[in-house]
């Protein structure tokens, strides 16, 4: 199986390696970004919509179509926002985008950056955790073919024009992790790879966990 991809977050650092990966990876055959902003990549796998509105998706809703893969990388963080506000711009907007997705390529496999701690109960005290639940829960009732990724930290991409500002404080940690703590984090390569490996190959289960990445990786 060939992989034709929809790529969402490539302006950041887990959308611009998963992008990476399937640039370089033999399986992929097409790469559809979506994006407010130019990503400065050339490529003759890749193909760029700009569109700003995530919310309004009807004038590119056409252009989803014909695709069997979606990496949707595309997050914020919780950090000082009410329940409101990141319940709009994590649940509301992955959604509208996901059954927009549906409506034009309903057999693509859908494969979503969440995190790891998510509330799949939806009823814990953690805020970002109930909402990230809401949002997996409901993308796997939509998609057959959907995949929760839970990677917790991430090893950057050597070379990334995105890596996170803040990747620089805690990378020294990350040997020392490997060590005492290996399923709490992986490389985004791993991620990449898995991701392009749930749509050739399929998961056993719905909910990738750290170990589960390792593994689909390989």
């Amino acid at each position: 199986m060939k992989v034709r991809a929809i790529i969402t977050g490539v302006t950041g650092m887990v959308g611009e390696g998963v992008l990476h990966e399937c640039l370089l990876h033999p399986d992929v055959e097409q790469v559809l970004v979506i994006t407010r902003k130019p990503t400065g990549t050339t490529h003759p796998k890749l193909r760029e919509v700009l569109h700003s509105d995530f919310m309004n998706l009807a004038p590119i809703a056409a252009e989803m179509k014909g695709y069997n893969a979606c990496y949707f990388c595309l997050g914020v963080t919780s950090v000082g926002k009410k329940e409101p506000e990141y319940t709009m711009l994590t649940y509301d907007l992955t959604l509208h985008f996901a059954n927009t997705l549906a409506g034009q390529s309903p057999d693509a496999t859908f494969c979503y950056v969440s995190g790891a701690g998510t509330d799949s109960t939806e009823k814990g005290k953690s805020m970002w955790a109930r909402v990230k639940g809401r949002t997996e829960n409901d993308l796997m009732r939509l998609f057959p073919k959907a995949y929760m990724f839970r990677p917790g930290y991430m090893e950057a991409t050597p070379g990334m024009k995105h890596t996170n500002k803040y990747y620089k404080y805690f990378a020294w940690l990350i040997p020392i992790l490997k060590v005492v703590a290996p399923n709490t984090g992986c490389t985004l390569r791993e991620v990449g790879i898995a991701m392009i490996h749930a749509a050739t190959r399929g998961y056993s289960s719905h909910i990738i966990e750290v170990k589960d990445i390792k593994e689909l990786a390989k």
